[in-house]
């Protein structure tokens, strides 16, 4: 790497395991924590917060064990400026091969006034007292000035500067409570850098909450205004709205580095991957819509999008789904898609239309849309294999015309049918022990006992209770001949009489060739 790719490299400062644990309902063990920061490892953060050592023992116990096990990182343990906390965060990272021991202390009037109840002059002298302390144990030492974006900007200043003269080796302005906005925190970093000559060779991080919803915006708006490394959660986890998405700051540096002119060490295929181990293990879901891992993230439903993508991938997908290893449906059919979508979803399964059975499955595909939304590949292709089963059939000498059924608890299932025999309607009831039972007794009443039920299979296409059902029977004729039809519907009864109304079709065909009667 040349000086000036390292110069332009914002390091990636993961607190997922600390500030992100801090999620109301999270509570991670030691080996769950040990799992996510191995890999993080494999992701390529720079630093990997581990947790708060002196907060609990089990904090302690898995900033240890990460320290212990995770070489490649830089390992952190969040303390205040307290001897005590500054004690067991070394405790626990000592075994570290890079450890960094992370000091804060609140910097705002606020703070100042309602929580700590302590002057400016003593915070300076509480920093001086515990960066010292901290640098005597541990050489790679962060401090921040807690609620730094509240805070007196000349303030903020006295006490980064005496943060440095006492060791610090990153400097972390966190906006504590997401108060910022984009341009103002920005120009908290412009005027760090024109009024602390010693912050020059120190490493100037982001630490952004997303109260507002511009943690995000914050992140980006400080690595335009010299900041050097970003903190952050992945999927945006943490107390109240959330932190950074690490995800989203990687991804906008990586597709906007003609405008940022930096970039990260992130290996991004491990994103997506990362992404779900932290929603599985934490059981905090991700929003469909969330940039970058969202399940809609890479996905087109419009038909001109997805036409569009077809043609040109560029004209609506500014990143490459595999560039993150996501592993999701680029195309999602529902009632807004088009043709050239449905097409190029069954050319994949191997399935090529004629115009007209394209359009066919087309029209079919949006009317199940309607009604559950979005449909599943799997069924576009039961769609598509049903089509052509029908298609088939030159003439139907059987055309379903009218179907009713009627069951329940305590209720002798009934089945009418009205059937178009050679153009003839023909009106069939029975009985049955289910209603798939007497709707296929009713269309044996119409078209007589030649043939035979023999075989009868029914699957779900898709999870849920929206799925297709597709039905597959065999019947047998007098003369021992099978005859098998297939037929798909989102109707279980439906898609049994369709089934079973192919099959009579292809068996009266057949008979009509070799001048059966019956």
């Amino acid at each position: 790497m040349t000086t000036n790719q390292t110069q332009n490299r914002i390091k990636i400062f993961d607190t997922t395991l600390r500030d992100g644990e801090q999620s109301p309902g999270v509570s991670l063990s030691v080996q769950e924590k040990v799992i996510i920061a191995k890999q993080l490892e494999k992701l390529g953060v720079d630093i990997i917060e581990a947790g708060f050592p002196v907060s609990s023992q089990g904090s302690f116990d898995a900033v240890q064990q990460i320290a212990r096990e995770v070489k490649i990182p830089i390992i952190c343990g969040l303390a205040r400026c307290s001897k005590k906390d500054i004690d067991a965060a070394w405790d626990a990272l000592k075994e570290a091969t890079h450890p960094r021991i992370h000091v804060f202390v609140a910097t705002s009037s606020i703070h100042l006034e309602h929580k700590l109840k302590k002057s400016q002059e003593e915070i300076l002298a509480m920093v001086r007292e515990h960066v010292t302390y901290a640098r005597s144990l541990c050489k790679d030492i962060e401090f921040s000035p807690e609620d730094a974006s509240r805070s007196d900007m000349d303030f903020m200043c006295k006490v980064i500067k005496t943060a440095i003269a006492c060791g610090a080796t990153t400097i972390n302005v966190p906006d504590t409570v997401g108060y910022a906005q984009p341009e103002e925190f920005g120009e908290r970093f412009r005027y760090i850098h024109n009024h602390i000559p010693t912050i020059a060779g120190i490493t100037l991080s982001a630490h952004c909450h997303n109260d507002l919803g511009l943690a995000v915006a914050n992140s980006l708006a400080a690595v335009r205004n010299g900041a050097t490394q970003i903190e952050g959660t992945i999927n945006g986890i943490g107390e109240r709205a959330g932190n950074t998405a690490l995800e989203e700051v990687v991804m906008a540096i990586r597709t906007r580095s003609d405008f940022y002119g930096v970039h990260t060490s992130i290996n991004t295929n491990e994103l997506f991957k990362t992404s779900k181990l932290v929603e599985k293990i934490t059981g905090l879901s991700v929003q469909r819509s969330k940039a970058i891992v969202g399940k809609n993230a890479f996905a087109h439903e419009s038909g001109i999008h997805q036409h569009g993508i077809l043609s040109y991938k560029k004209t609506y997908e500014i990143m490459a789904p595999e560039d993150i290893g996501w592993e999701g449906d680029t195309f999602v059919i529902g009632k807004l898609s088009g043709k050239h979508a449905i097409d190029a979803t069954l050319k994949e399964a191997g399935i090529t239309l004629t115009p007209t059975q394209l359009e066919s499955v087309v029209q079919k595909v949006k009317t199940l849309a309607d009604k559950q939304k979005t449909v599943a590949k799997e069924d576009v292709v039961a769609i598509a294999v049903d089509a052509l089963g029908m298609a088939s059939v030159k003439e139907d000498a059987v055309i379903l015309e009218d179907l009713s059924v009627l069951t329940g608890k305590n209720i002798t299932p009934t089945s009418t049918v009205g059937l178009l025999i050679n153009g003839e309607k023909k009106v069939g009831v029975a009985t049955g022990l289910g209603p798939v039972d007497a709707a296929s007794k009713a269309i044996r009443s119409v078209i007589g006992p030649f043939i035979n039920l023999k075989e009868y299979n029914l699957r779900a296409i898709t999870g849920g209770t929206d799925a297709l059902a597709s039905v597959a029977i065999t019947f047998e004729d007098h003369k021992n001949r099978s005859f098998s039809s297939e037929a798909v519907d989102e109707d279980v009864i439906m898609a049994s009489v369709k089934a079973m109304i192919k099959g009579v079709n292809k068996a009266m065909a057949a008979h009509a060739q070799q001048g059966d009667h019956h």
